[in-house]
């Protein structure tokens, strides 16, 4: 959240120059860094083709000025589109009494992410950015009609401030965007706090996991003490101010960062998602999700009316969960900001453009899939060798991310990551692999991607992996121990247009790619 202090990670937000101090403390946990919000009301209004709905949705949706939007943009394509939602911690009506704060503070961004609907209408995936990455600010309109001078390497969530109006400046966060991906951001979409507590009391709540016990010292560590537990370790249904906290809370969990934050977020989403479809949307439940979703949305003037938003919800409805991804910018630490990480971003911004998926398939609208039809693995026909193979990762250094690296590099080759935690010893210098009776096979298909690796067994069930500094020390995963370079009488017979293999996007994207349907105690946190 803007304002948030202490940490890796955990900057304030740089609407007023990133300034530290009182002010910045009392901005904690402010925003809802979510989409979820819009996640809901696409899902909401792709069955909202009712007549009397209308007219009660048409006055809850709030537009901003399109004037801002900048003149230089990338060209429209042809190959999907771009949606850009964005968490805004705005204090006006009424959010102040559930987020805190300065009610006539300005409005900030805490969370935003890039959805890019393919062209086939069957996959989509939401590129979180983190709100501390340094990037450059294209010129923005200001209130009074002048425009800023572009600034460099500045924290992102400036962007909303430009202007410090208490409403935000969506364009300039667009801009940002379109400069940041050469991607042209086709509708922009901004979500508060109030709207999003109303509609996850209106589906009953929402499954989410957590890693452990989270106390009220966890939501705000400016307490003396550590207060009353808010929150059980496990699985758990939240709802309204709950699922408020569960977004927010970053203190206390993994590593403390916003980094691990977002990625509960995007667990919290897929839930979102999973719940509305398997509730079903019948009549009763329809306008109800539909009236707290559009209550909560201010969007760009094409999305300005209930039959507009129910037209584009229209073209999202048979995005099945499975090939619902959410994945975050590529990123690294520079200090306590967000550095990108080159060329990996470009990569992922480029597969958008072509429209191809994070392994690698085009999703063009050309592309049409037989029923029950699979993507092939990036190895051919060969199974990947992990497949049906469970593994906890434990981190037996001190390396920041390692155990992320370690999972990613698992999850290429097919295996499923149960979990991610430090070792109860941290001065390992040698990977080990544990296996418990009758799994030596199972261990020594996960030793293949840990190259020098002991591997061992134990006297519990299960597979875990206890990374070493020999691990750290490598400069990248090992390669896939499923890979085989076919037969040459297998090549030459393809066809020509066929040839060229599916072009996977690197670990640091597409290994961590969370999928609407994932379970949601997997994956809850970095570090």
């Amino acid at each position: 959240m803007a304002g948030d202090r202490g940490g890796r990670g955990g900057q304030e937000g740089a609407g007023r120059g990133g300034e530290a101090g009182v002010s910045g403390r009392r901005r904690k946990h402010r925003g809802v860094r979510i989409g979820l919000s819009i996640t809901l009301a696409v899902l909401v209004l792709a069955s909202a083709g009712v007549g009397w709905a209308y007219l009660r949705l048409d006055g809850n949706i709030d537009t901003f000025s399109a004037d801002g939007i900048s003149g230089d943009r990338p060209p429209a394509s042809t190959q999907g589109m771009n949606v850009l939602v964005i968490g805004t911690d705005a204090r006006i009506a009424g959010n102040s009494e559930l987020g805190g704060g300065d009610k006539d503070d300005i409005g900030r961004s805490d969370t935003a992410f890039l959805l890019h609907v393919y062209a086939d209408h069957k996959h989509a995936v939401a590129v979180s950015i983190p709100r501390d990455t340094l990037l450059d600010i294209p010129s923005c309109k200001l209130p009074d009609g002048s425009w800023t001078k572009p600034q460099t390497n500045t924290m992102f969530n400036a962007a909303y401030s430009v202007g410090e109006s208490a409403k935000g400046n969506p364009a300039c966060t667009q801009n940002t965007v379109e400069k940041l991906t050469g991607l042209r951001v086709d509708h922009t979409m901004v979500v508060d706090f109030k709207g999003f507590a109303k509609m996850t009391e209106a589906v009953g709540g929402v499954q989410v996991c957590l890693p452990q016990d989270v106390y009220q010292r966890d939501l705000n560590p400016n307490r003396a003490t550590r207060g009353d537990q808010i929150f059980t370790k496990g699985p758990q249904t939240v709802s309204g101010q709950k699922a408020l906290d569960y977004v927010r809370v970053r203190h206390g969990i993994g590593d403390g960062s916003d980094i691990g934050r977002i990625q509960r977020q995007q667990a919290f989403v897929a839930s979102l998602i999973k719940k509305v479809k398997s509730d079903g949307l019948t009549p009763t439940k329809l306008f109800p999700l539909a009236d707290a979703a559009t209550q909560s949305l201010t969007v760009d003037p094409e999305l300005g009316s209930a039959d507009k938003l129910i037209s584009f919800a229209m073209s999202l409805r048979d995005i099945d969960l499975h090939n619902t991804k959410f994945v975050t910018l590529p990123w690294r630490y520079q200090g306590a900001r967000v550095a990108i990480v080159h060329p990996d971003a470009e990569a992922l911004w480029a597969a958008l453009k072509t429209d191809r998926t994070l392994d690698g398939q085009d999703a063009g609208s050309h592309q049409t899939a037989a029923p029950g039809a699979t993507s092939p693995s990036p190895s051919g026909s060969t199974p990947a060798a992990g497949t049906g193979i469970s593994v906890a990762v434990y981190d037996g250094t001190t390396v920041t991310g390692l155990a992320t690296r370690a999972a990613d590099a698992l999850k290429q080759h097919g295996f499923t990551v149960t979990g991610t935690a430090p070792a109860m010893v941290r001065t390992q210098t040698k990977t080990v692999i544990e296996y418990g009776p009758g799994q030596q096979h199972q261990a020594e298909k996960v030793a293949q991607v840990f190259p020098g690796a002991e591997v061992t067994s134990a006297a519990a069930p299960g597979i875990n992996v206890i990374l070493g500094r020999t691990y750290a020390d490598a400069p990248q995963p090992a390669a896939s121990p499923a890979a085989a370079t076919p037969p040459a009488s297998t090549a030459s017979s393809a066809p020509t247009a066929d040839v060229t293999a599916p072009t996977a996007l690197p670990t640091s994207v597409a290994g961590t790619a969370r999928s609407a349907d994932d379970d949601p105690c997997s994956n809850l946190s970095y570090g």
